[in-house]
């Protein structure tokens, strides 16, 4: 991660703000398939191939844990349009070799 941005406490979470004045884009790509994550069903999709399943949702947040028990938890905005470079460095930490993220020109 490149750390630019300003780290806040939001909901008893803190989160990475990122810059958007200037700053690149980032894109979660499944390595296996070249395929960019454009939504949650997709991300969602490629994660159950990996053993991941919901276990909570709200009107903010999906979580997924893996089926077999491991305590790993990836927490996802149910709203796709705040889904940040944190939310795709965890899911490539927790499935390193099937996701990575690729920052695109500004």
């Amino acid at each position: 991660m490149s750390g630019t941005g300003v780290w806040v406490f939001r909901n008893g979470v803190m989160q990475l703000e990122e810059q958007q004045a200037g700053a690149g884009k980032r894109k979660l790509v499944y390595v296996p398939a070249n395929e960019t994550m454009a939504s949650l069903q997709a991300l969602e999709r490629r994660l159950a191939g990996l053993g991941w399943e919901r276990y909570y949702e709200d009107r903010a947040v999906v979580q997924l844990h893996r089926r077999d028990g491991g305590a790993d938890l990836i927490s996802l905005p149910r709203d796709f349009a705040r889904f940040r470079s944190t939310h795709m460095f965890d899911v490539v930490l927790k499935n390193r070799d099937h996701f990575k993220v690729v920052d695109l020109p500004n």
